[in-house]
């Protein structure tokens, strides 16, 4: 994964386009979109923005689907939409970091931002109590997706032909899947299949789920409320995007089926197609799914250590460090600043001493290190005799 927009985004193409629909049942269109170029921050879907090289801060992608009744869920979508784009403008395109992980916790923040608004005003507003939306955020840096979702959206991934679903629905219905008590199939006809375990706004605290998809040469990511989801399998999906290179086509195309189908809610799709030598060809056998993002500190491997090798490094530690002289006081543990400030001090103080500050500081730091050691190989021990008894 590329973790900046270098100079191989340069030949990275997007084409994008989306489309709402109010549905056949509805009366007003609770669902919003957003399609934003971040570097210029151009929120249209202008041809510069339809089809464009993103540039070093990427390309958003939204779909949010409001609920609430009367007017509150067209405002908490609208709403959703607005914040989001703003808090990317605040942390992302004015930071001076382009690294892919600032970016990606700026995804999630911008969504826990959007639910506090949401439920603030909801609290400010009691009429429009319990109002909320779903959200489904695609953020497209480097050759990556950054994925973050609340609530039961979708997001799909059409690659070699076939569409997966590269988002996780938060809703009763795939708790159940997951626990077994429910089969996929039976879990699309399912009467509670609309309930959803979480939304922006409800409540004060929101859990978003973070994921990460590469993006292969000729993918094409379908964003959707469940409107459009909610009417038609991966497979309907896919034949549509693989029938029509026209994205303009596919959204119309795909709004279409699902108003066929009954179109009970509100619809709306961002179809996105991805070309250009920047990007990797798919293999045969790489499929996309549905992936937790982690961080590249969480991604780093810890090695183990043999207790008995911990023990003789301590002890060499402490051989070397009793021949130090002069013996430099220590401050409290857990207060690195005073303790660094206080060997600063003493060293500096004592100018007979043939250590100087910068020498007291290093035998705190493997004073530290060597009562860390001899816990840590103390408490092996114990567990170590625990589990011999």
């Amino acid at each position: 994964m590329s973790s900046t927009g270098g100079s191989a985004q340069d030949d990275i193409i997007v084409h994008v386009f989306g489309k709402t629909d109010v549905g056949r049942t509805r009366e007003h269109n609770e669902d919003a979109f957003v399609v934003a170029d971040l570097t210029t921050l151009n929120a249209t879907l202008q041809p510069e923005v339809r089809t464009h090289t993103p540039g070093p801060r990427g390309t958003l992608f939204m779909v949010a689907d409001g609920m609430g009744g009367a007017a509150a869920g067209e405002i908490a979508s609208a709403l959703a939409t607005e914040v989001v784009l703003q808090e990317l403008d605040t942390r992302w395109r004015q930071a001076h970091d382009t690294d892919a992980e600032v970016f990606a916790r700026a995804l999630k923040a911008a969504a826990e931002t959007a639910n506090a608004r949401i439920h603030n005003y909801a609290v400010e507003h009691p009429e429009n109590r319990g109002m909320g939306t779903t959200c489904t955020i695609a953020g497209f840096l480097g050759d990556t997706l950054y994925l973050v979702q609340v609530g039961d959206s979708r997001g799909y991934l059409v690659r070699n032909g076939v569409a997966q679903q590269i988002t996780k629905d938060q809703s009763l219905m795939q708790k159940l899947v997951e626990a077994g008590e429910m089969t996929a199939e039976e879990a699309e006809v399912s009467e509670r299949r609309n309930i959803i375990l979480q939304a922006l706004g409800p409540e004060a605290i929101v859990k978003v789920d973070l994921t990460s998809q590469a993006v292969r040469r000729g993918d094409t990511l379908v964003l959707c409320s469940d409107g459009l989801s909610g009417q038609m399998r991966a497979g309907d999906i896919a034949r549509i995007v693989n029938e029509d290179p026209d994205l303009v086509g596919v959204c119309r195309k795909l709004i279409d089926l699902a108003n066929e189908a009954g179109g009970p809610d509100n619809i709306t799709v961002i179809a996105v197609r991805f070309e250009g030598s920047g990007l990797e060809p798919p293999t045969a056998d790489e499929g996309p799914a549905h992936h937790p993002y982690t961080s590249q500190s969480e991604q780093r491997i810890t090695q183990p250590v043999d207790v008995s090798a911990i023990a003789a490094i301590a002890e060499d530690d402490a051989d070397v460090d009793a021949s130090m002289q002069p013996t430099v006081p220590t401050a409290p543990r857990n207060t690195p600043a005073s303790a660094m400030s206080a060997a600063a001090a003493a060293a500096s103080s004592n100018p007979g001493s043939a250590v100087s500050a910068e020498d007291a500081l290093v035998s705190v730091a493997k004073l530290r290190l060597i009562f860390g050691a001899i816990a840590v190989a103390i408490g092996a021990v114990v567990v170590y005799t625990l589990l011999r008894k």
